[in-house]
């Protein structure tokens, strides 16, 4: 794989698919730029070599055709601003209008494309729409491991039209090398914390972290399955209730295999899925009818900060609970400081991304751990072992 120091782009237009769906106020200002800044080594680098950028990226899920609330031109005066150069705008991202726009680009300029799902066949990979993007850069960067695990028309088969000329940028080399970091490198004891609603969201990662890590730690939704299979009353709390089985299997394998499988001890409990409902603490095994779970108790959080402080390698994706209400973010954040802790005593944590990422920055903690992946998904799937479209094309 080719990486952007190893590319010399003087006089090159490089055509590069970024991660730039950003969420949007109702007025389309943005709320959080982080993917934005995370591509911007990429682009500067382009840019002091000499060379120009074609941007193209997602925004949303637009259904069928061009959506106001969707459209790339609200981010023009952002990049314009973060860039330095004033980013000119294709109002489609194939086309005569955007190829000339292209073609126009002197050393130095920037030039973003419309939304490249305002066509069904970006997210078919269909190759002809992928030959007319193609036609817009002379080199080809991958900078959006978000969505590398997709085989679009931009992130996989595009690439297919620069055998020579195609390199990872610094956002999906970065990713690649702290996931191998983790998998491969990991100082011990290596401590994964898996959060999240579903068990079968997580199923296919947690079978090959037992192989890895030294302690496992569930929290969020998918642990009260765990409690449920094990002849515990979990009251109205989430349940996967075909996944039960597959519970103890975990269970069983983590005890084989020597890991520490970690379960909460205790819950925060309500009377209702609100920031307002009635709240207590009870044992995981004895939530009463009528009540549910909503984040990691007090005991649960005081073990499992424990573990992590003592930790070397970290792995971290999902929350604890729902975060996004006050009231059942404390397990979150508590997880979070005790990342950020072990830290700074020398310990690598990487935060797999997603509501991981999105509690890390809410919280404050982002400059307090080792790296933040933009891309959850992508993250997921390289660490279940299975192969990225959007990396293998690189070569």
């Amino acid at each position: 794989m080719q990486t952007l120091d190893q590319y010399h782009f003087a006089g090159k237009k490089a055509l590069v698919r970024v991660d730039f769906n950003v969420p949007l106020d109702k007025e389309y200002r943005i709320t959080d730029d982080t993917r934005i800044r995370a591509a911007t080594p990429t682009v500067k680098k382009i840019l002091a070599d000499g060379g120009s950028v074609v941007l193209m990226s997602h925004l949303g899920r637009p259904k069928g055709g061009p959506e106001e609330k969707y459209s790339l031109r609200h981010l023009v005066q952002r990049l314009s601003d973060e860039y330095g150069v004033p980013v000119k705008f294709a109002p489609d991202a194939v086309g005569d209008e955007a190829l000339q726009l292209a073609q126009g680009l002197q050393p130095g300029e920037v030039l973003l494309l419309e939304n490249l799902r305002f066509h069904a066949e970006e997210e078919k990979g269909d190759a002809g729409f992928s030959q007319k993007l193609a036609r817009l850069g002379d080199v080809y960067v991958n900078d959006a491991f978000g969505t590398a695990h997709r085989r679009h028309a931009s992130t996989a088969v595009v690439a297919e039209s620069f055998p020579q000329d195609r390199v990872a940028g610094y956002v999906l080399q970065g990713e690649i090398d702290n996931a191998k970091k983790v998998l491969e490198e990991a100082e011990r004891p290596f401590t994964a914390i898996m959060g999240g609603a579903k068990i079968s969201d997580k199923i296919l990662i947690i079978e090959q972290l037992l192989d890895k890590v030294d302690n496992l730690l569930i929290g969020g939704g998918m642990a009260y399955t765990f409690a449920k299979a094990q002849g515990g009353n979990i009251g109205s709390s989430l349940l996967e209730a075909d996944k039960m089985d597959l519970a103890l299997r975990l269970i069983n394998m983590a005890k084989e295999k020597g890991v520490n499988l970690v379960l909460p001890t205790d819950s925060v409990i309500a009377d209702k899925f609100a920031n307002d409902a009635q709240t207590k603490v009870a044992t995981n095994d004895q939530i009463p009818y009528g009540w549910m779970g909503l984040d990691i108790g007090p005991d649960a959080r005081q073990k499992f900060a424990d573990i992590i402080r003592q930790s070397k390698t970290i792995l971290w994706n999902g929350p604890m609970g729902v975060f996004e209400m006050s009231s059942f973010a404390a397990g979150t954040e508590d997880v979070a400081k005790a990342i950020a802790d072990a830290t700074a005593n020398g310990a690598f944590s990487l935060i797999g991304g997603g509501d991981s990422a999105a509690a890390v920055n809410q919280l404050g903690f982002s400059d307090r751990v080792s790296y933040i992946s933009t891309g959850g998904g992508a993250l997921l799937e390289y660490m279940e072992g299975k192969t990225l479209p959007g990396v293998e094309a690189l070569g």
